[in-house]
């Protein structure tokens, strides 16, 4: 599942209302997390030869980096420039570790995340519970979670996003939970956004919002957004009809992710 788009006008729906809850003890996201995310507009763009301005690339973060940094958008909150799906390379290296695609990420990812760190920003990067990303990048198996964990935080990355493409609800149910101790166990505060609820239905019995909120700071319930009002809307709706159960399991450091914040311009 994805989200993302440049904000302005931010739609604020009844699902992260504050209440009084049992969080993930990782002292992070005591307030909803704000920032820029790729994939609704930028997609799995990765053509740098004849669309280098919107390929998936450090200069596209690096970019939006300097757009939140300088254009005020920093001192309004929004301070997460997040990569999603297509940014690695085909294959991990010989040490069996995540690696980005070398030329469109020359620098690596630790560099962009100090990036982001000089100008007061954070990094965040996208992962899968599977066997491959949604855009058929290496995933993330059972076997791979502590090596990734550790991988994101030597990089310095303030957050992972862990979607859940070509993985069942049985390994679901393992990883999503051991990615939680594994960054964690890094010693590095890394913010974790789960995808694991919106492959159940978003919704009980199915899903255990008292579980999610011990093990994540932030969920996705629900199908991703499109650039249509049609599909804001069917998101807007859905969370208007389950408040009485997403409104609850809302509060400081565990969040409903409705996948969308809106422009007005």
């Amino acid at each position: 599942m994805r989200n993302g788009r440049m904000p302005s006008a931010l739609l604020v729906l009844a699902s992260v209302l504050t209440v009084t809850t049992v969080a993930l003890d990782n002292g992070l996201m005591r307030t909803p997390p704000m920032g820029w995310l790729a994939w609704e507009r930028f997609r799995c763009d990765i053509d740098c030869e004849q669309d280098p301005k919107n390929c998936i690339s450090e200069k596209l973060f690096i970019d939006m980096a300097d757009r939140l940094s300088e254009d005020g958008w920093r001192e309004l909150g929004y301070v997460y420039v997040n990569i999603d799906d297509c940014w690695s390379s085909m294959e991990r290296d010989k040490q069996g570790r995540l690696q980005p695609d070398p030329k469109r990420f020359p620098g690596g990812i630790q560099k962009l995340a100090r990036y982001m760190h000089d100008r007061g920003l954070k990094l965040g990067i996208y992962g899968d519970m599977g066997t491959h990303t949604c855009g058929g990048y290496p995933g993330t198996p059972l076997d791979k979670i502590k090596i990734d964990a550790q991988t994101f935080a030597d990089w310095e990355v303030d957050m992972l996003k862990f979607d859940g493409c070509y993985s069942n609800s049985i390994e679901q149910a393992q990883g999503y939970p051991l990615m939680s101790k594994a960054l964690n166990a890094t010693g590095r505060p890394i913010g974790y956004s789960c995808s694991w609820p919106a492959y159940q239905g978003g919704l009980p019995p199915k899903v255990n919002y008292t579980q999610l909120g011990e093990i994540c700071n932030l969920w996705r319930n629900y199908g991703d957004i499109q650039d249509s009002w049609d599909s804001v809307m069917s998101i807007v709706d859905w969370f208007f009809e389950n408040q009485d159960v997403l409104t609850p399991a809302a509060g400081p450091g565990r969040w409903n992710d409705p996948d969308m914040v809106i422009i007005i311009i």
